[in-house]
């Protein structure tokens, strides 16, 4: 039973529902916020719950997980499947979570696939997933306001949460009777599409697989699902909310958010200012704060360029890269330039990241290979050098084609590191151009270009190269801007508790939006 105070003073439950957590599970933004929202939350003085598929390497985290003895079965597509549940405390605070136990669908090497293939019972693992959090819910006796809905790992939530879970009169749950659901898109991509059979798994009656409600194109769309059913969507972004309701950005999911126009909000995501601090980075071999950001970025400048075999060159402008390798980050516009700079220019680079176009990866091997005092490439993640290279860079690369949120252009704020970003989603809404309205209003803290080409990134490099070089003044006028703003997670969680407020009263005062069956 989980022991929450039963005197809530106006604090809210939120069941938290995802399929990555960090430190438990991670393979990109989606765990990060997942892994610090619900602390954030509980500093706020409300009551978050974080619900996860116990996969098999949970344990590697070093957080100390038990059995709760409680189990449940739910039914997928005609048969009674059973799980467990497990709990353990999210690190750095009081939050529960709870760990979904099912081993034939979690208990597998990977999270979602193996072999660049995802497993094709993907449907049917997050269907289970998905009841069984209801499910915990009931058996933890959570009196819930907010379920909060992450991707489409959890799109089928809202609609078991409409179409079962509140009809009291038909057997519903009342610890759910209240609840409101949002739907937090991380990444539009990325959908949840399975063949139309697949619609047998959820048990939800066929008469919404429709085109407007569960179906798209075809098949079986459990982000839309959720888009459809939920109380409210967000995304991590306000310019992101705006973009996915577009052609270029909606993934043919534009016109269901159009409809939804009014519930769609976009929420920047929170930097843990307790990990990316130079004031308190263990990983740097010197920390600094805005008063001492010139000697310890010098130094951990140098340090750097001896650690990567590259010239301690004080004075050539150092900029860094960490992300996956792929179109999507503008990998390719950084080598473009690269490859047009390097042979005659002092600039050097440094790029860490994987996961990506091997062709890709291979053109900036033959750079480092042929500029090795210039260029240092690590394939693959590193946690101590992602922090050491925000610390050292003078400027870091964020050309994205498209970027729901962004994260290292918030570290590199904080670091007094630069970013240079294409001008969409998150990174719009998260840098100031150092345009000559913004220079003279002191507001500016990076640089931004439209249109992602190489020509259009190796001009705004040169901007960046020559006000580097000769405006050393605005240089650290715009480093000690951006180091004074605050994108913590506190001021992104209390926008979501005014949206989860919003939520519940409109849901008290209207019928709750959709089930349009």
């Amino acid at each position: 039973m989980l022991q929450y105070s039963a005197d809530r003073n106006g604090s809210l439950t939120v069941v938290i529902a995802a399929s990555e957590a960090y430190p438990f599970a991670k393979t990109g933004g989606l765990g990060d916020v997942v892994g610090a929202l619900p602390a954030a939350l509980e500093r706020l003085g409300h009551q978050p719950v974080v619900m996860l598929p116990a996969y098999a390497d949970i344990r590697r985290s070093r957080v100390a997980i038990e059995d709760t003895g409680l189990e449940y079965s739910v039914a997928i597509s005609g048969k009674s499947v059973r799980g467990g549940l497990l709990r353990g405390t999210m690190p750095g605070s009081n939050v529960p979570i709870y760990f979904i136990k099912q081993d034939d669908y979690f208990a597998r090497p990977s999270l979602y696939g193996e072999k660049n293939s995802s497993y094709i019972d993907n449907c049917e693992r997050f269907t289970f997933f998905n009841r069984a959090v209801l499910e915990a819910a009931r058996l933890l006796d959570l009196s819930v306001d907010v379920i909060h809905c992450n991707d489409w790992h959890t799109g089928l939530l809202p609609a078991y949460l409409k179409l079962e879970y509140k009809k009291l009169e038909s057997g519903g749950v009342p610890q759910l009777e209240r609840a409101v659901s949002l739907m937090t898109i991380h990444n539009m991509e990325h959908q949840g599409e399975f063949w139309h059979w697949d619609m047998l798994l959820t048990g939800i009656d066929w008469r919404y697989f429709n085109w407007k409600q569960m179906e798209a194109f075809g098949k079986l769309n459990l982000l839309k699902t959720g888009l459809v059913f939920a109380d409210g969507i967000n995304t991590v972004s306000p310019r992101y909310a705006h973009e996915i309701q577009t052609p270029e950005f909606g993934c043919r999911l534009e016109g269901v958010l159009q409809q939804r126009s009014a519930d769609l909000t976009g929420i920047i995501n929170g930097v843990d200012y307790s990990i990316w601090n130079p004031q308190t980075d263990e990983h740097l071999v010197q920390t600094y704060d805005v008063d001492t950001v010139v000697d310890g970025k010098r130094m951990n400048k140098a340090a750097l360029q001896r650690q990567l075999g590259l010239d301690v060159a004080p004075d050539a402008p150092l900029f860094g890269f960490i992300g996956r390798m792929v179109e999507q980050k503008g990998i390719d516009l950084i080598i473009g330039v690269m490859e047009e700079w390097t042979p005659a220019g002092d600039a050097q680079w440094v790029l860490l990241g994987g996961n990506g176009d091997p062709r890709l990866e291979q053109r900036i091997r033959e750079l480092a290979n042929r500029f090795p005092r210039k260029v240092a490439f690590h394939n693959g993640y590193d946690e101590t050098l992602a922090h050491r290279i925000e610390a050292a860079a003078d400027a870091f690369l964020m050309p994205s084609r498209f970027e729901p949120c962004g994260l290292n252009q918030l570290y590199s704020l904080k670091y007094g590191t630069l970013p240079v970003v294409h001008a969409v989603g998150g990174l719009a809404n998260t840098v100031v151009d150092a345009d000559e309205p913004h220079v003279r209003s002191g507001t500016a803290t990076g640089f931004s270009f439209e249109g992602p080409n190489v020509r259009r990134l190796s001009d705004t490099l040169s901007a960046v190269y020559k006000t580097y070089r000769d405006r050393p003044d605005l240089w650290r006028q715009m480093q000690r801007t951006g180091m004074a703003q605050d994108w913590s997670w506190d001021r992104s969680a209390q926008s979501y508790v005014e949206l989860y407020r919003r939520l519940g009263a409109r849901a008290r005062q209207t019928q709750p939006a959709g089930a349009r069956g």
